[in-house]
This record gives C-alpha cells, structure tokens and sequence, in this order.
C-alpha cells in the first residue's frame, strides 16, 4: 500500500471508530474504548507514511474523480504536509489515550458517544486539510475541522462560560474563512481552476500576489491565533475537555500556520514587506501573547495565552525566512524557516504536554485557579514532574526542545543584522530583541505558574486533598516529557531531518540547506555534550548523597521562616503578588485593575492583593465593535413581519436585481 493511501486508510478508520461510538452512547465505557482504540491505530497507521516522506522518500499525489466544478479531489503527501501530519498524528493519538480515562468522569452525566465522534472527525478532518490539493476540498475539510471543534468546546454546554466560548469561537472561525474564500476566488479567477497546482504554475503580479496574502494572513491568522485575530482563543482553551484544549493549542491552530505557508508556495518571489509584516506581526503576538499570560490566575487561560506567545515565535521565524529570500540570503532564509518550522513540532509537544498537566491538577483538585492550589507537587508527583518538563522547554531552555527551534531563529536573525540594510534593520534587530523579552518573561510566568500550583503548602482544602491521575493519563504526560527531551538531546540530527520540509517553503535544494545547517548543528552538539555531562555528574552527586545519608537517620524540619513560629498558607506568595511588579512595569499593555487592601499596624489581621486583567482587544476593540453592528442591525427589525408572503417577496426581488445584472 502506498504511503498516501495508508494515509487516507488512517482516517477512514478514525471517521468510522467515532460513528460507532456515536451509535453505542448508551454505553459509555464501550463508546470510549471504540473511540479511544480506533483514534490511536489511526494515528499509528498514518504516522509511519508521514516520517517516510519527512525523512526524504519523494511526495505523493492521489487524484480522484468528483463532480464538484473548477477542479479534481486531489491530496498530496509531500514533507511540508508530513511535517504537520507528524505533530497532528502523535499528538492526538497521545490525547486520545489521556481522553479515555479523562472523560470517565463525566459517564454519569453525559453520554460520551458524541465527544468521541466530534474528537475523531476533528483529527481525519485535519488530516484532510493538510493534504488537500484543491480549495474545495481544502474548505469543506477546514469547515468540518471548525463544527468538530464547536461541539467539543461546548461539551459542557450547561456552563454558560463554556457556551459563550464556543460561539465566539465560531464566529471568528467563520469570519476568517469568510476571507479565505475571498481569496481562494481570486486564485481560482486567476487560474482557472481551483486546484493548488494551477495556483503555483501561474505567474502573478506583486500587487495581486500581495493582495492574496493579506487576505491569507487574516484568514489563516485567525485560526492561527496572531494577535489581534486571538479573542476566541483565551475563551475556548479553557472551556473544552483537557485532551481537547491540548489538540487544539498543540496542533489545530497550526493549521493556519500550514495554510499560511502552502499559500506562500504560490505566490513566488515575496518582496520584502512580507517578510517585515510576519516579523511585526510575531513581536506583537509574542510579547503580548506572554504579557497577558503573566497576568492570568487561570491555569487553563494562562496556557492559551502562550499559544498566542508561541505563535508570534512561529511567525518571527517565518518572517526571518522571508526576508531572506528577499534579501537573498541563504543562512537567513534556511534558519529563519527551519526555526519556524521545528517550534510547530516543539510546540505541539510541549504545549500539549502542559494542557494535559493542566487537566490532571483539574482532574486532582477540580480547579484551575493558581491561587486555591499549592503543594501539589507531593500530591501529583508525576503530573508536576513532567509539568517541569514542559515549563522548562516552553521557555525555550538547554536541553529540551524549545531552545533548539529558538536557537535557530535566533541565529537567522543575527545572519540578517548582517544582510539587512535602511528600513530592514530595526526589525531584524526586534527579532532577537522580542525573542530575548519573550524568554524571560516566559521564564517569569512558569516560575510563577509551577510555584503557585506544585511548590509551597496548600491554599484551599481542594489542594489539600487533591489526588494523582490514573496510569493513561501519566502513560500520556511521560511520552510527551520524553519528546520534549528527544528533540532536545538529539537537535544536531533533527535539524538537518527538517531540510525536505524547508526546501518546499523556501525552494532551494536540499544540499545546501544541509550545508547551511552545519554551523548550528556545531553549536548543538556543544550544549547538547555540556548538558550530558552536567546530568550525569547531577546524577553522580544524587548518588553519592544517598550512598553518605546510608544508615543515617534523617530528619527533616521547616525552613528559617523570619521568626513566624508556626508560619501559614496565607504568608506565601500568591499569583498575582508574584506577577504585580512585571504586570505593573507593563501596566500600559495590560490595564490590569488592581483591589488592594494593605496590612494596617503592627498586627494586621487581613491584607489582600487581587488583580484582573482583560483582554484589551476584545475590551476595546471587538465588544464596542459588535455592539454597533447590533445596534445598525437592530434598526433592520421593521423588514421582519413575520409574513412568510413578504419574505417570498424578498427574495424574488433579489433574484430579479441578479438577473438584470448578469444581463448587463
């Protein structure tokens, strides 16, 4: 069997174990199993055709007849597509082993038949739209991909946070396709086809290839998260189930990112600005994206925020990319977009690792707020454990994988101080500036996050109290630790696997992208070589610790505590006391309100700080926005009768008023 057929067995077979779910929801330990058991053989059958063609073997199209207009139902399997498919194939086979013991809590309540269907078809559905080589296609699957995830956001409909949030994921998934179809139309009006390949064998004029980018930008930038398209992201991340926030921040938003990039393939040599307008669009979402993180008491929302952080460090590297081949630089452009491209298969591990940590303290205490946690890390060992892991490498910290994507941006950027020139130079320099800000910030933030939830005493009775997951849910959490380690530890040889994917963005030939990977290759196996030895003298240290204490009666005792003789949960810091000098600093972005009650006299008997913080686009920008279109709409109500003859009417006269303009 071919690679590209295997590929599309793996989501018949995904699609069909979610419809019988679906018909055996009166059973729910039946309905997870088939769900759970038909998601994981899928994903394990397309991950093997998915590394064979990242790891070289040559691309594959399958063409099949259909009878839609302007085109044939194409799909191609070729190492950009392979590189999305492994991220979505891992990740969601790991989520769908989290998810079946996950939702057991829920069995008395719901039926569970309906999340396994719409969890199933939102995985085949991105398959469909990463290997779609007509927009046809290409929209009904990414249609398909928005409804699955609606459902799934909503599962806890009866909470009206939740229902709020799936609507204005909704809305802003429509709205973005809405410019998507705008400007799938033109390309097709331009080619004559909707096939991708006529797209990319036509030449076009700057003007109308920078118009189609615009529009792929805040089409795909919805979905993608750049910020000021992200409002619906900090709301349905939350909302869904864990195993689901974790597939749509690890590898659902990347679709856009994937769409973004596909689309660039057509568009041939890209002037300068598009590069600058990707790096512009990556320092705002990153530093943004972090501030607003930082300021979250949310854990769940504190995590999506970063989606938005990492997003904006996908878009620098892209935008690096770009401006390399602008500027015609090799090392710029092969650094720019092999970072880039790495941080989607980074991000989906670690991200994805720190939702589902998420979702065991939700699962242990039944909260997500930092400041009713606290020593969890004696109660969930193995959730805090491999919650350090992910917090480590989302800060893009040696030796786990964040550092590797990060470095090579880095080193692009620092390529392009030397080749950019005038107007160029500021955002270059912004790059490694807004990546340096973006780390420590990050850094600050999971500080706080892994402080205020593992570290300490408890804060509430629910911390207290609070229990470790089952053995599926840490079988998930270990694998995805293990990844962030891999990819880290063996960055030399995966930086030089990612050239096949490169060279499709990019268009250079794979030999010299190799050659260009030498230098950071050299660079890695440095820090990777120092962080071995360090683990391993680490690891000798720990030993000879244990081998002294033998034999020795060991007691412990509670730290110097400044003279308080029996010290309180109380006395630790709290999330927003950790966070309020940085959230302060930044306090013109954020607009934080701030309740303050300071301790009174020698002996105070209260004191308190709280802080809440919204999102400022959609405070300033999108609710008095919406409000205004519903107030014009609102004047619209006197063509609403209630007649049907009327309506009838309406529509007659539409139909004529086409007519006559086609006849003209």
């Amino acid at each position: 069997m071919t690679n590209i057929c295997l590929l599309m067995t793996s989501v018949g077979l995904m699609v069909a174990s979610g419809l019988i779910a679906l018909l055996v929801s009166r059973w729910p330990r039946v309905a997870s199993a088939m769900g759970c058991v038909g998601t994981v053989i899928g994903c394990g059958l397309g991950l093997v055709p998915s590394v064979r063609v990242l790891l070289g073997q040559p691309a594959e199209v399958l063409r099949l007849a259909w009878s839609m207009p302007l085109g044939d139902c194409v799909f191609v399997l070729d190492a950009l597509a392979s590189l999305f498919l492994v991220a979505i194939y891992s990740l969601c086979g790991l989520a769908a082993i989290y998810g079946a013991e996950y939702l057991q809590s829920y069995r008395q309540r719901r039926s569970l038949g309906p999340p396994w269907f719409f969890f199933n078809l939102l995985v085949g559905s991105m398959v469909v739209v990463v290997t779609a080589q007509n927009a046809v296609l290409f929209l009904i699957a990414w249609e398909i991909m928005s409804l699955a995830s609606f459902f799934l956001v909503t599962f806890e409909h009866e909470d009206e946070g939740a229902w709020r949030a799936g609507w204005t994921y909704l809305v802003a998934a429509h709205l973005g396709t809405a410019f998507l179809l705008a400007m799938f139309i033109l390309l097709g009006r331009a080619s004559g086809s909707m096939d991708f390949a006529s797209f990319g064998s036509m030449s076009q004029p700057v003007a109308h290839a920078s118009l189609i980018l615009v529009l792929a930008v805040v089409g795909f930038g919805t979905k993608a998260g750049f910020m000021p398209l992200h409002v619906w992201l900090p709301e349905a991340h939350p909302a869904a189930p864990s195993h689901v926030s974790a597939v749509m921040s690890g590898v659902m938003i990347k679709t856009g990112i994937y769409g973004l990039l596909r689309t660039l393939t057509f568009l041939g040599p890209p002037p300068a600005w598009w590069g600058l307008l990707l790096i512009g669009i990556g320092l705002v979402s990153g530093v943004l994206g972090v501030l607003f993180a930082l300021a979250q008491h949310d854990l769940k929302r504190l995590l999506a925020y970063h989606s938005v952080e990492n997003i904006g460090i996908i878009a620098l590297g892209l935008g690096t990319g770009l401006l390399g081949l602008s500027l015609q630089s090799t090392p710029m452009a092969v650094l720019g977009f092999g970072g880039g491209l790495l941080h989607v298969l980074n991000h989906a591990c670690f991200k994805g690792l720190l939702f589902l940590g998420a979702g065991a303290v939700l699962h242990g205490t039944g909260s997500r707020e930092l400041d009713r946690m606290g020593g969890l890390l004696k109660r969930l060992p193995w959730t805090g454990w491999t919650f350090l892991v992910g917090a480590v490498a989302i800060c893009g910290l040696p030796p786990l994988n964040g550092f590797v994507s990060e470095l090579l941006i880095y080193l692009g950027a620092l390529k392009g101080v030397r080749w950019a020139t005038g107007s160029h130079l500021p955002l270059v320099v912004g790059v490694v500036v807004g990546l340096a800000l973006i780390g420590g910030l990050a850094s600050a933030c999971f500080t706080k996050a892994f402080g205020a939830v593992f570290l300490g005493e408890p804060r509430s009775a629910q911390a207290a109290g609070s229990h470790e997951c089952g053995g599926l849910m840490r079988l998930a959490m270990l694998v995805l630790a293990a990844g962030c380690a891999a990819i880290g530890l063996l960055g030399p040889f995966v930086i030089v696997a990612m050239a096949p994917a490169i060279t499709v963005v990019a268009g250079m030939p794979s030999e010299s992208i190799r050659a260009t990977m030498a230098g950071p290759r050299e660079i890695l196996s440095a820090v990777v070589a120092a962080s071995i030895v360090l683990l391993v003298l680490t690891g000798g240290l720990m030993v000879f610790r244990r081998w002294l204490l033998a034999g020795r009666d060991v007691s412990s005792t509670v730290t110097w505590d400044c003279g308080y003789a029996r010290p309180t949960a109380r006395m630790q810091y709290t999330a927003s006391s950790f966070a309020q000098p940085l959230t302060w600093f930044f306090r013109v972005f954020l607009q934080t309100h701030t309740k303050l009650a300071p301790p009174v006299d020698f002996f105070p008997a209260s004191a308190s700080l709280v802080t809440h913080t919204d999102d400022v686009c959609r405070e300033k920008f999108y609710r008095p926005m919406f409000r205004s279109v519903g107030w014009l709409l609102s004047r619209l109500r006197w063509l609403q009768h209630g007649r049907v003859q009327i309506y009838v009417l309406y529509i007659a006269l539409t139909l004529l008023a086409l007519l006559l303009w086609k006849l003209e």
